[in-house]
């Protein structure tokens, strides 16, 4: 009866330590998720969900991480280099939030509208607010609690437990994915950016034409109004795009299939 006891608690034990180990990178990457690590989100509720995750997660890494926690000094890198790879998971996966944000920024400087900030949460234009609000309610939607178990899951093949990443392959892909942000960023404002340009050279050839009609008085609404009608328009386009780059990259998060 003994011996049963103590196997089942050096059982537990060994099972809690892999829990332990999986929840730091998982831990990590919850601080950067989009939507779970959200800060309008309570900090109790993303400890919840970071739990969760773990459950989720540890059952099917369980024999890449068991055979590390058998060795005390490898258990004390991963603590450094599994907080160290969730972090860098949590804000590859940030960047396209804050390609939304950059659009949005981008999308309202062109219109006049960047003084129009919203009330609530980053100190960002209307549009952004707009933008990320949507971007993220199609990603739930979507099912993103799924996707990333499945990216958290994949990532212990492409980045093994108990060792630091190779720093040039690290900086090759957070560099590639730092100018897919800012190229989508664009992709998402260049309606606006586009339409603003080409008003503002019609409103210069008018103001050279009729140099006694006040066209700031009559361009500053029309740019407003217009700029509203085509939000209307295109915003539903830009985060469709949004979402179909991002379940893409979610399908394939570490160019496996390239």
């Amino acid at each position: 009866m003994t011996a049963l006891l103590q196997a089942a608690a050096d059982a537990g034990g060994r099972g809690l330590l892999i829990g332990f180990l999986v929840f730091l990178r998982i831990g990590a990457a919850m601080a950067a998720l989009p939507a779970f690590g959200e800060q309008s989100v309570p900090m109790r509720v993303r400890l919840v969900l970071a739990l969760a995750f773990t459950a989720i997660v540890a059952p099917s890494v369980s024999a890449d991480v068991a055979p590390l926690s058998e060795h005390p000094r490898v258990v004390m890198v991963c603590l450094a280099s599994e907080t160290m790879i969730g972090l860098m998971l949590g804000l590859v996966l940030r960047l396209f939030v804050h390609a939304l944000e950059i659009a949005g920024t981008l999308a309202a400087q062109s219109t006049s509208l960047s003084q129009l900030f919203g009330a609530g949460g980053e100190p960002m234009p209307t549009m952004s607010h707009l933008f990320v609000a949507g971007g993220l309610a199609l990603a739930v939607m979507s099912g993103l609690h799924t996707r990333l178990a499945e990216v958290l899951i994949l990532s212990y093949s492409a980045l093994p437990p108990g060792a630091f990443p190779d720093t040039g392959l690290i900086r090759g892909w957070g560099l590639g994915n730092i100018a897919r942000a800012f190229a989508l960023a664009f992709s998402l404002a260049a309606p606006f950016i586009i339409s603003a340009l080409i008003y503002n050279v019609a409103l210069g050839v008018i103001n050279r034409a009729m140099p006694q009609l006040m066209v700031a008085f009559v361009g500053a609404p029309a740019l407003t109004a217009g700029a509203l009608l085509l939000l209307a328009v295109a915003a539903p386009l830009g985060l469709a795009l949004w979402i179909g780059t991002f379940d893409a990259f979610l399908a394939d998060p570490f160019g496996v299939s390239r």
